[in-house]
């Protein structure tokens, strides 16, 4: 699995990890930019034929990061809608990257992406790749799926349990792609709060890890080790059949 961690002056601690789990190839992407004024954390989980979807989740990460510099002043005016038209420009980029490639028009991807500052949390996520809100004492929420199966759980005709393991959990209702015909969804939350934790991941996680793992990695005394624990045991769960794994966990100190 490849790792990495970083820390700043703004008290919010990160540490990341992916791994291609029992696929030959990982299509998952996923990167993150700490500054003294904010941060940025990006998980994309790629889908298409050979290369596009793992051309399509790094493009859209290269998007976010090159049009932070203009977007991340104005966040304050008009939190969600400068956070909607940062995003549009990030998939604009992903569209310039693709050029006249003919794998264009099979790239989709599925992102989670999360801004947080001293005044804000804003999410931007389409597809089934989550991000979470926790206190040691609980998960405050988690992004809704855009899935079949979230589907069904918001009928009351699956629980929360299940949506993992349904036969039908990789029918996606949303995804992003060059041709902008789904946006993703953009919500604002409270500004943050010391020992609040944020999961980003791609499903290749989340089906295999239980609501009470997850608030596990939301204790003051977790951190990178733990998180690594919870990323092999998603793989060996899947038993032989584990897709991409990526997750970033976000602290703020």
């Amino acid at each position: 699995m490849a790792e990495s961690g970083d820390s700043i002056n703004m008290k919010l601690e990160c540490y990341q990890l992916t791994s291609a789990g029992d696929r030959e190839v990982n299509q998952d992407a996923m990167a993150h930019s700490i500054t003294d004024d904010y941060g940025l954390f990006i998980v994309a989980d790629g889908l298409g034929g050979h290369q596009a979807g793992e051309k399509a989740s790094q493009f859209l990460c290269q998007g976010m990061l090159k049009w932070a510099a203009k977007y991340s002043p104005q966040i304050r005016q008009r939190p969600q809608a400068v956070f909607s038209t940062w995003v549009d420009a990030a998939i604009g980029e992903m569209t310039r990257l693709f050029a006249a490639d003919s794998a264009a028009s099979e790239a989709h991807t599925t992102c989670a992406i999360l801004y947080v500052d001293a005044k804000v949390v804003l999410t931007a996520h389409c597809g089934d790749s989550r991000i979470y809100r926790m206190n040691p004492e609980e998960i405050l929420w988690r992004t809704k799926d855009h899935s079949v199966p979230q589907q069904l759980l918001d009928k009351g005709e699956i629980q929360e349990h299940e949506i993992g393991s349904h036969p039908e959990q990789n029918r996606l209702t949303r995804s992003i792609n060059v041709l902008k015909r789904y946006p993703a969804e953009i919500n604002r939350y409270p500004p943050p709060v010391p020992g609040e934790t944020f999961i980003l991941c791609s499903d290749g996680f989340w089906e295999h890890v239980k609501l009470s793992e997850f608030l596990e990695l939301a204790q003051l005394s977790s951190g990178k080790a733990e998180l690594v624990k919870k990323a092999r045991l998603s793989v060996l769960r899947a038993g032989g059949g584990s897709d991409n794994v990526t997750v970033q966990w976000v602290r703020c100190l």
